[in-house]
């Protein structure tokens, strides 16, 4: 199958070494899935602060370093734990540098026709849901999605290679968690790295999923997007946990299909990286689904932390529950953009949105934008932003109790994040998360 090749553009200027040189494999649909996406973020480019969706998140290492296509990494588990949440009791697919590593995955039994496979092996097992689903949840496709800016998907779909896919049949419910794990290594140059993962889960099927980010060393720049579909009263908790290196540029895209009677429970912590940036989109097109977003990022220097949200609410009695948090210190800055769109015949919907900004520094800046659009008569909808420090006199109280001031500190900074961690059902890996905050406070 012949490779892309670029010719000369503004995109191959920015992207000069990241020509796919060896041939790609895969069926035809998917190769034209890639020249579709190749094509769409070329006319476009990498974004700058005069796009609406990215003005306040300046993508200056992206046109400034020379990326090479991401190369070969070798790393023993014990080197991955230690990146990671540790060794965590799950089914686990590790990822370095965006190729499969079976030698730091786990080899599960699993329940009759559930899936937790690399794309090289999904595509076999699997070719009618993949040519099905993939491209098809993170997409512009919706009715009012003037407001999407997916460049950086179609840059995934571009270079896109391997992957993880989860799939689990009907009625089926996977007790032990399912971790995906992405490791990024660039010791040598800046690369780049397209990670992708394709979740479906047929009717009443039930999941737990923790996908992490992480870095070794050096620059480079990762671009995830994760698909999910949800089948009638299915449920899935999904647990995000980004922690790239401080010289990364991370841009992930997180996008849910969800049907009648589907839960979906995202919890998300962004600690890492010297860019982050999040979008996550949910199409609610089922009556009675549930859909909680919950995220809490933290940053400290010059960090610059990003979250996007938009829920799509199509059908009525559907509920939706939003609260973003995020922790910033030193001159790092922040952003969130909540967008929740209900329908003409989204009749019933409940939906409440929440974003606080906790400020530790006089330099520390974040902008926050809720947005609500409602074409239905029948529905409550609120949302709320809340911009603040570090309440004295409850710093006072904890002082007067022999709590030194920076553990005092620590402990309300924790407690301001903890109502999200509190949200993550699985024991181990709530507390992994809770100490890497903890150490990320320190």
């Amino acid at each position: 199958m012949a490779p892309i090749l670029m010719e000369s553009s503004p995109f191959a200027s920015h992207f000069a070494d990241l020509k796919p040189l060896l041939e790609i494999t895969g069926p035809a649909w998917l190769q034209s899935a890639r020249e579709r996406g190749f094509h769409e973020f070329e006319a476009v480019g990498v974004p700058t602060t005069r796009d609406e969706e990215f003005k306040y998140l300046p993508l200056r290492p992206l046109t400034e370093w020379k990326l090479a296509p991401a190369h070969g990494a070798t790393l023993d588990r014990q080197q991955v734990a230690k990146l990671t949440l540790g060794e965590i009791d799950a089914i686990t697919l590790t990822f370095i540098n965006g190729q499969f590593a079976p030698e730091v995955s786990t080899d599960d039994l699993l329940p009759d026709g559930v899936f937790v496979l690399p794309f090289e092996d999904a595509f076999l097992a699997m070719p009618e849901t993949f040519e099905k689903w993939l491209g098809k949840v993170a997409t512009t496709s919706q009715k009012l999605g003037t407001t999407n800016d997916d460049r950086f998907i179609a840059l995934n779909t571009a270079f896109l290679q391997d992957g993880a896919f989860v799939y689990v049949p009907k009625n089926t419910k996977i007790v032990r968690p399912i971790h995906l794990q992405f490791v990024s290594d660039a010791s040598v140059s800046p690369i780049a790295i397209h990670p992708r993962v394709l979740v479906v889960l047929e009717d009443h099927a039930e999941a737990v999923i923790l996908e992490s980010h992480v870095g070794q060393t050096g620059q480079y720049f990762t671009n995830p997007v994760t698909e999910v579909v949800l089948g009638a009263g299915a449920q899935l908790e999904h647990v995000r946990y980004q922690d790239e290196t401080d010289s990364a540029v991370h841009i992930g895209n997180f996008a849910v299909h969800q049907s009648e009677n589907s839960v979906l429970n995202s919890i998300v912590a962004q600690f890492g990286s010297a860019i982050a940036r999040l979008d996550a989109t949910v199409w609610v097109g089922g009556s009675n689904a549930e859909t909680w977003l919950n995220g809490a990022s933290v940053g400290r220097g010059h960090q610059r932390i990003d979250n996007h949200t938009r829920i799509d609410h199509a059908l009525p009695h559907c509920q939706s529950f939003e609260v973003y948090k995020t922790i910033l210190d030193d001159h790092a800055h922040g952003v969130f953009n909540g967008k929740i769109f209900v329908y003409q015949d989204a009749q019933k919907t409940d939906a409440k949105q929440t974003n606080q900004g906790l400020l530790l520094s006089p330099t520390a800046e974040l902008d926050t934008k809720p947005q609500l659009e409602i074409f239905a008569d029948d529905v409550k909808c609120t949302h709320g932003a809340t911009v603040g420090q570090l309440r004295e006199d409850a710093l006072f109280y904890l002082r007067a109790r022999g709590i030194p001031k920076k553990e005092a500190e620590a402990l309300l900074v924790y407690a301001f994040a903890a109502e999200v961690f509190e949200k993550i059902s699985e024991p181990s890996i709530q507390a992994a998360i809770e100490a890497r905050l903890f150490q990320k406070l320190a």
